[in-house]
């Protein structure tokens, strides 16, 4: 008997595994029951439609060619000991070179003559969608450069809990919002030929109980139909929209089905609702079977074996590996019929099919570093060719630096400074100076960057690269001042704890500017490195190095005192925001290499490329963490911890909203060193173009309306739009008398694909029916595979919002307006949904329109019985402003 077999053993006396050969799911333990997740075969083949089409033509005249142990070389890694994180084999026979997956969503990982650029936080944090494609670039022509085939990332896992150690690398806690960024780095990643990875697939929402490497206790994210689709799945639906090329699947279940065997949302959401056309991987030693995940939709087994430790480590030859779930095992399965030979076939299509439509067959880069080492050489082999990726993307990392850091307090205008105005500084805490040991190293010997000391420009774990060179704050300041005025006295304190230094220094200077940071990243790294470390999730909201009494020692004595927070995420401030002295906050997040640069442009008008802060909160500052709606499960006794996502729709500030609890700092909020002032709201159907036929009598009822934000002057007319003038009459039903508004669009079918936007009264009773988890919906076996994304109606156009946006203070800068909407009270909806957002550049005195256009798949809810995207009937209200609870306009409309 092997090993694997034993193994396989151990692992079926410990849990019942679903079955998906005779259709028996996952059970739930006692009082979870509800919390299951229903087996969908078998697995949809690629579609090869729309821009896919010629690429995946391509790919099966490729796969027909092919012996089965060439396309098992496809389908399994070689371990862990190639020259990246990810090798696929190779088939020598057609020069095919097998694929390089390389992380990180913010940098090329284990390389060097890369740029270490601002985390995926710090990315969301400008609102600003081209910043966001531009670093996609960036970050894809260094991978590029590198030989790297497919990037890992971007990571698109939402907020749900403010203490969750990879927060930093994903978008915030707005699906909106997030799937805006997803989209735009997706673009900005694949239009230079590097194929981008979206994960991880779905409700890895804490490192504690995540699994890997056969890791039980593993969590069970446990999230009822309408917030998977309305929350959790929509940023993924964006990219798969974008026509991003792969997937990862995680390491948790998902009520109670491990992610990367989930039939339900692999095959039945992934593939066939959303049509994703590429191929979908495991996480890093994420899987817990073979078969299972074969016929569930998996298509690449990452990195190869069966987990880190367990086993053989460096079996390059996939078709020969017996350490792995597939390797020489898939062979198996398809010669005892486990496992059809045409799920292998369309596994090899949908990962040959994504280096076709990106481009790789033609002059792509070979690799050129090695993961393993820095060195030139290894065991004799020429591994490292030492290739200088970085160009000028310094710039760009520079820039979003800047447009990244948020203005949180900014008292007696105390912000921006001058340097030709203060005599003395000080600069306080470790978090602005450099790393002891160097700005890739740790003193304790941890890799990864798992450590917290110097200033923090990025977490740590997998999603981290080597910096080329860390500006530290300390360093940035000194050289900015010193470059207009070298008579000025700096004065540095870095020891966090030396509160004696840091009263005498801070009692004599003009202004203070204290830094301070908080620090998370992976779950395989502790930090610190002690029992009561933070495992990857953080132990506390709370600022590290006593951050708290740093402030308030330096505060007590200087009376211009500014703050810096480098932080992964949302901080408790309490203690010190309200302290007299405390004059203005900055929020800068984790903005890599320039770090220091970048705070200067923000902190000093007088710097060469001086920054107005225009950058908002991408989640919700709570004054305490009760406030939250959910928290780290950290401790279980149960080999399946449930984590049951009670809150439903409702997290991060949709949770406050709703249940009327006051934030510190609102989702949305940041200021500027200008003001600004809103008017004219206008709101208008844009949908699609009018057919010969009219639509009956239906009406759009269009209701702008001002709140007392605005300036002066602002013209608010009430409009009323014909349905018939801008509806197509072939894609509506027979009109029905209770509907002031309807579409139907392939109305007779009944796929869980299908779109419905109907306005009928049922639509909306069903809506809260039975919605507690994805076994409410019906198996989608037998359903036709969708268009890219969903529907392709849901990204059609249906109205546009303009308004206008006025600069009323001094000075140049852009201010993020940004559009929420309130549904009909019969959807069952949180009282606000961000919806839009843009950012706008405004120089003193000077107005510009707005315009955000809200798609149909933006005014529609998830109906759980009906298994389709509908809109509620009923009147809808616009509230446009500057955050979530700062709304300047209003504006209503009825569908």
């Amino acid at each position: 008997m092997t090993r694997l077999t034993l193994f396989s053993l151990t692992l079926l006396s410990a849990r019942a595994l679903c079955d998906l050969t005779t259709g028996i799911p996952d059970a739930a333990p006692p009082g979870f029951e509800e919390w299951t997740s229903p087996i969908v075969v078998p697995a949809p083949q690629v579609k090869g439609t729309a821009d896919w089409a010629s690429a995946v033509q391509r790919a099966r005249t490729f796969v027909q060619g092919l012996t089965l142990e060439e396309k098992i070389n496809v389908t399994t890694g070689i371990d862990i000991f190639g020259r990246c994180v990810g090798n696929t084999g190779t088939i020598p026979r057609l020069n095919w070179p097998g694929l390089c997956l390389e992380d990180s969503p913010l940098g090329v990982r284990f390389a060097d003559f890369v740029s270490a650029g601002p985390a995926g936080i710090n990315a969301a944090t400008t609102w600003d969608v081209d910043l966001i494609k531009a670093r996609g670039v960036a970050m894809a022509q260094e991978h590029r450069g590198k030989g790297v085939n497919v990037a890992l990332g971007p990571m698109t896992n939402m907020g749900r809990v403010a203490a969750a150690g990879r927060n930093w690398e994903g978008f915030g806690a707005d699906p909106f919002l997030s799937g805006v960024a997803t989209a735009a780095t997706i673009e900005g990643m694949q239009s230079v030929g590097v194929m981008a990875t979206v994960k991880h697939f779905i409700g890895n929402e804490q490192e504690h109980f995540r699994g890997g490497s056969e890791g039980f206790p593993i969590y069970s994210s446990n999230i009822d139909d309408k917030a998977l689709h309305e929350v959790y799945l929509w940023p993924f639906a964006e990219a798969v929209k974008a026509g991003v090329a792969s997937v990862m699947c995680s390491y948790n279940l998902i009520n109670q089905t491990q992610a990367c065997q989930n039939s339900k949302l692999i095959n039945g959401v992934l593939k066939e609702e959303l049509g994703f056309q590429g191929f979908i991987m495991s996480d890093w030693a994420a899987m817990i079977n073979g078969v299972q995940p074969a016929l569930a939709g998996l298509d690449m087994n990452m990195p190869g074996f069966v987990g880190y430790g367990i086993g053989t480590q460096n079996e390059s030859n996939p078709p020969t590996a017996t350490n792995s779930w597939w390797g020489a095992a898939l062979i198996e399965m398809v010669n005892n019929g486990s496992v059809p030979i045409s799920r292998v076939d369309d596994m090899v299509t949908r990962t040959i099919a994504a280096w076709y439509k990106l481009g790789q067959d033609e002059d792509y880069p070979p690799v050129s570093f090695s993961q393993l080492t820095e060195e030139t050489f290894l065991d004799g082999v020429l591994v490292n060719e030492h290739v200088n990726v970085q160009g000028d993307h310094y710039k760009l990392i520079r820039q979003i630096g800047a447009a990244s850091t948020i203005l949180l307090k900014n008292a007696a205008s105390t912000l921006p400074l001058s340097v030709k105005k203060i005599n003395r500084i000080g600069i306080f805490g470790s978090d602005a100076g450099p790393h002891p040991a160097g700005p890739n190293a740790c003193t304790t010997g941890q890799g990864d960057h798992g450590c917290d000391e110097g200033t923090l420009a990025m977490g740590w774990g997998s999603g981290t690269a080597s910096f080329p060179y860390l500006v530290d704050p300390l360093a940035a300041i000194t050289s900015h001042i010193q470059s207009i005025d070298p008579t000025v006295v700096i004065e540095g304190v870095l020891d966090d704890f030396n509160s004696a230094a840091q009263t005498s220094v801070a009692s004599l200077a003009d202004v203070c500017i204290v830094f301070v940071n908080a620090d998370s990243g992976e779950g395989y790294i502790t930090v610190p490195n002690t029992p009561d470390g933070n495992a990857g999730d953080r132990n506390n909201l709370t600022l590290w190095h006593s951050g708290d009494e740093l402030i308030t020692t330096v505060a007590d004595v200087c009376e211009n005192t500014v703050v810096v927070q480098h932080v992964v995420g949302p901080i408790l401030v309490e203690g010190w925001i309200d302290h007299p002295n405390v004059k203005a906050v900055l929020h800068a997040g984790l903005p890599g290499q320039e770090t220091g640069n970048s705070i200067v442009d923000v902190l000093f008008a007088d710097s060469p490329q001086a920054t107005n802060p225009s950058a908002r909160l991408p989640y919700t500052i709570a004054k305490q963490r009760e406030d939250y709606p959910a928290d780290v499960l950290y401790t279980s006794d149960s080999s399946m911890p449930q984590i049951t996502y009670d809150e439903g729709v409702d997290i991060d500030y949709r949770w406050f909203d709703s249940k009327g609890i006051v934030p510190r700092f609102e989702f949305g909020f940041g200021l500027s060193y200008s003001t600004f002032g809103y008017s004219g709201l206008h709101i208008s159907h844009t949908g699609p173009a009018r057919r010969s036929a009219a639509v009956g009598s239906s009406v759009v009822s269009i209701q702008p309306t001002a709140t007392s934000g605005i300036p002066a002057g602002g013209s608010l007319p009430t409009l009323s739009h014909s349905a018939s003038s801008i509806l197509s009459a072939s894609a509506l039903p027979p009109h029905s008398a209770s509907a002031s508004f309807s579409i139907s669009l392939n109305a007779t079918s009944t796929s869980i694909a299908s779109l419905s936007l109907s306005a009928s009264a049922s639509a909306s009773a069903s809506v809260s029916s039975n919605g507690t988890a994805t076994g409410s919906a019906p198996p989608a076996a037998s359903s036709p595979i969708g268009d890219s994304g969903g529907p392709a109606a849901l990204y059609n156009t249906l109205l546009t919002v303009t308004f206008q946006v006025r600069n009323t203070g001094g000075a140049a800068g852009h201010e993020v307006s940004q559009l929420y909407l309130g549904f009909p009270q019969s959807a069952s909806q949180p009282p606000k949904v961000l919806r839009g957002f843009a950012r706008t550049m405004l120089n003193a005195g000077q107005s510009k329109t707005v315009t955000i256009s809200l798609r149909e798949k933006d005014v529609s809810v998830w109906d759980v019985v009906s298994q389709k995207w509908v809109i509620p009937k009923g009147s809808f209200k616009v509230m446009v402003g500057s955050s979530s609870r700062n709304i300047h306009l209003q504006g209503s409309f009825n569908l």
